[in-house]
């Protein structure tokens, strides 16, 4: 099982049950509803600029134009760009799987 390092701490086993709930998810709403019990709004809006920022660099949209359209900042973006193509493959499978813009 792949684990992921946060500030030292490794994100692995103990976060399964958390992405268990996820893929039990059906649809859009049962997904806003989980989501807004977990998250506060600005962090799901964070979030969902976060994937808007990995489709738009995806594109090769400028950062600029990603940084006005998301309100996210150039260093947030640079960071993105790096995990879209360096990072686990999370984003491009998923826009690949989505098959979105």
């Amino acid at each position: 099982m792949a684990k992921i390092k946060v500030k030292n701490k490794e994100i692995g086993p103990g976060s399964d049950k958390l992405w268990q709930a996820v893929l039990e998810l059906k649809n859009i709403e049962e997904a806003r509803r989980f989501f807004r019990d977990l998250l506060t709004e600005p962090e799901i809006l964070e979030f969902s600029n976060r994937w808007k920022a990995a489709r738009m660099l995806n594109q090769k949209v400028p950062y600029t134009e990603i940084a006005k359209q998301t309100g996210l900042s150039s260093r947030t973006i640079a960071r993105i760009s790096q995990w879209l193509n360096r990072g686990k493959g999370g984003y491009k499978f998923m826009i690949k799987r989505l098959k979105v813009d």
